[in-house]
């Protein structure tokens, strides 16, 4: 059975994350995404929660996906853990603070265009490899990114994958700030702290109006995105990258 890889904490309303598996780079699994949805599922339906805070510590937030457990995971349909956690991200209700240092690759960059708040180390790395292995973006990123960026730059990012740093996130409107690494997670921490003393319905509330005309368009789009990855994942082109990646390793 597979070590509890997701830290769970409960203080003053607020739900801390923590993605807690630094001998694999927080790379995640299918059992994580699975708690990761569990945790988000949490803040939604606990009514003494207000917001969550996802980290993964002071030098790694996520390297990815962990690539071998990813791919003996069956079809990426509604029972897959990886979609699971996508749509509940996408969804989720209360707001999510994320505190990102070191690594945040592939779902690591992704997964910051679905929270509300984010908070980036001057250590982070971001890099979205996809065309890279062979594939295409998920979670939305190919709706939302261009939102942010414009069009050039969300495909200059999504198809060179280029490495960038958090001043470059800050620039393109990705993350709120910048911090050093020690002082992070205080800094989501507090904010999140701000968000659990103001009216819970005032903010679930403005949360939903800044959404509400992406909300279904995101789920769309995270659906056809992810048929498009299946096709691609199952390609003799992306099964060699895949496959040689492994073999570098």
């Amino acid at each position: 059975m597979e070590n509890k890889h997701i830290l769970i904490s409960i203080k003053d309303s607020i739900l801390t994350i923590t993605i807690d598996r630094a001998s694999a780079k927080n790379a995640l699994s299918l059992n994580m995404y699975a708690q990761l949805t569990a945790a988000l599922k949490q803040l939604d339906d606990d009514p003494t929660l207000s917001v969550a805070v996802i980290t993964g510590g002071e030098n790694c937030f996520t390297a990815g996906n962990d690539l071998k457990d990813f791919l003996a995971g069956g079809e990426l349909n509604e029972q897959h853990p990886t979609v699971q956690f996508l749509y509940q991200i996408a969804s989720t209700k209360k707001p999510i603070v994320a505190a990102v240092a070191g690594p945040a690759i592939g779902i690591g960059t992704t997964m910051l265009l679905h929270c509300d708040l984010v908070y980036a180390a001057d250590n982070t790395v971001f890099q979205l490899p996809f065309a890279q292995l062979g594939l295409c973006p998920e979670a939305a990123c190919s709706e939302i990114l261009p939102r942010l960026t414009g069009h050039v730059k969300a495909f200059e990012m999504v198809v060179l994958g280029d490495k960038f740093n958090a001043n470059d996130a800050l620039d393109i409107g990705l993350i709120n700030k910048v911090c050093t690494a020690d002082t992070l997670l205080s800094t989501a921490t507090e904010t999140a702290g701000r968000i659990a003393k103001l009216p819970e319905n005032a903010v679930t509330a403005s949360k939903q109006l800044l959404k509400r005309n992406s909300q279904q368009s995101v789920s769309n789009t995270i659906k056809t995105e992810l048929a498009q990855f299946e096709i691609l994942l199952n390609s003799e082109q992306s099964q060699k990258i895949i496959s040689s990646f492994f073999h570098r390793k």
